[in-house]
C-alpha cells in the first residue's frame, strides 16, 4: 500500500469488521494504528521514538490511507 523509509504500511483482508486501521512493519517489528483520531492500537518490538515517528507518518498520510482502506474493504 505505502512505503515510507523503512516502514511498510498495509491492510489485511481478514480484519474487515474493525474500524479503519493500518498495519506498519519494519523487519520483525509491527504496529497497528487506528485511523479515526490516529492512535496506536498495538505494537511489538518498536521503540517509543519509532512509534512517534510512525504515528507522524500515519497522520501526514491519513487521508490517503483512509481512502485506501475504504477502497480495499469496499465500504
Amino acid at each position: 500500500m505505502l512505503r515510507s523509509g523503512p516502514y511498510r504500511l498495509y491492510f489485511v483482508s481478514h480484519e474487515p469488521n474493525e474500524p479503519p486501521y493500518v498495519h506498519v512493519d519494519r523487519d520483525r517489528r509491527t504496529a497497528k494504528y487506528w485511523l479515526d483520531n490516529v492512535r496506536l492500537a498495538s505494537y511489538q518490538g518498536f521503540a517509543d521514538h519509532e512509534l512517534r515517528q510512525i504515528e507522524r507518518i500515519v497522520r501526514e498520510n491519513a487521508v490517503a490511507i483512509r481512502r485506501g482502506w475504504y477502497e480495499f474493504f469496499g465500504a
